[in-house]
């Protein structure tokens, strides 16, 4: 099943449930703009190398676009157009005035250097600057993409529009980015797990915590969980990972992937792979990384009693079926995630209005967005007798569904 698939499923479930009309059914399911182009980049060895960039506009009927940009060998059309799609449903979800994008280049970013990348990001802005602008499509960062690649789009974009530092969010603060904004997606994580174990009457400071995944968000998770006083026994990045199992020195971890090293060099700890933390013992599993890592195949072995989804998409459909039957509690992606845009709507509100919050409100502000967000799909999913996956979808499509039809799109 391809990501998009995959996505529809999830979508197909939601829309039954609030018994979506045909025709209204026909509209929200489709993008309403795919833009695919060439990305040229002459390289620091002479060569011409000519990359494939994606920006798709799934739905905008709640505000404009939104949805962030990836450099990844996995962002082709097809993973870009999920994404985009999930975005609706996540803006709306949290209740925010955006709609739903992604952008994406099929590229490996590991062995280029920094001026390639910046050419290639000004190639791939300028190539799609016709679709963005601060209310009508809004960029951010996303896997391999960072402040400073936007601080790139950025300039591109005001190069032939003028200073727009609101036509693009999770920028430097220097150019406008908003304090709190980087660990927002980790911060939103952690507000929304605090809240369901309170739901649930779980203790949290009894869980051992295992986060696949040690870039911008699960390191930022591990940071507020350590914060909170919560063991966290295992986390990964691309070279493997290592567990605890009385406790990881999460400090100590963070400073390592700071100085551009991996996890793997930490001592004391046992080396495991990626693939063996899904399944490590643990009662919380937070996958913070690609998609599509719990499959068919490792579901049955997952023996974490809760899976928080911080990364976008990290189940698939036929194991969502096999963690429901097994009775494993998962925060949905839309709703776990959903910290990051949020956090990216506080920065264009901010760049919009040239006014500065400071950091402990943007916190406060984010923390107040995930609770009422968590308590909308736990009332629904209670009140349903469905997963808070379903929940999510069905709270987003229907929202997004009474704007179309206010906007007489239907």
């Amino acid at each position: 099943m391809t990501p998009i698939e995959s996505v529809n499923a999830f979508f197909d479930r939601g829309a039954h449930l609030i018994h979506l009309k045909d025709e209204m059914y026909d509209v929200l399911k489709t993008s309403y703009r795919e833009v695919q182009v060439q990305v040229p980049v002459r390289m620091d060895d002479g060569s011409l190398r000519v990359f494939t960039g994606y920006r798709i506009q799934h739905n905008g009927a709640r505000g404009p676009y939104k949805g962030g940009i990836r450099y990844h060998p996995q962002a082709d059309l097809e993973e870009v157009r999920a994404l985009a799609s999930l975005m609706t449903w996540k803006t709306a979800l949290v209740d925010i005035p955006f709609g739903g994008a992604k952008g994406g280049i099929t590229v490996d970013v590991t062995n280029m250097s920094q001026r390639e990348i910046q050419a290639m990001t000004r190639r791939f802005t300028n190539a799609i600057g016709h679709v963005l602008g601060t209310s009508r499509d809004i960029p951010a960062p996303d896997m391999n993409t960072n402040a400073q690649v936007m601080a790139w789009v950025m300039d591109a974009y005001s190069a032939t529009h003028g200073y727009s530092p609101a036509s693009v969010t999770g920028k430097p603060l220097e150019l406008g980015g908003a304090p709190g904004r980087e660990a927002a997606t980790g911060r939103g994580v952690v507000y929304v797990l605090e809240g369901a174990a309170k739901h649930w009457d779980v203790d949290l400071h009894a869980c051992r915590v295992a986060i696949q995944g040690f870039g911008n968000v699960g390191s930022w998770v591990a940071r507020g969980l350590d914060e909170l006083g919560v063991k966290v026994v295992a986390v990964s990045d691309v070279r493997g990972g290592v567990y605890r199992g009385d406790g990881l020195d999460v400090a100590r971890l963070v400073k390592l992937a700071g100085s551009g090293r991996s996890v793997t060099e930490a001592s004391d700890v046992e080396q495991i792979g990626n693939d063996e933390l899904l399944e490590c013992d643990c009662d919380v599993l937070i996958p913070a990384a690609l998609g599509d890592v719990i499959t068919d195949q490792n579901a049955e072995r997952i023996r974490a009693s809760i899976v928080v989804e911080a990364a976008n998409h990290p189940t698939t459909t036929e194991a969502d079926a096999i963690l429901m039957d097994k009775g494993k509690r998962v925060v949905p992606d839309l709703l776990a995630n959903a910290g990051g845009v949020t956090g990216s709507y506080f920065e264009w509100t901010q760049n919009i209005q040239q006014f500065k919050w400071k950091e402990d409100r943007f916190n406060a502000e984010l923390r107040d967005v995930m609770m009422r967000a968590l308590s909308d799909t736990v009332f629904f999913a209670g009140s349903r007798d469905v997963s808070m996956r379903d929940a999510a979808f069905a709270i987003g499509i229907e929202r997004v569904a009474r704007a179309s039809r206010l906007r007489g799109y239907v």
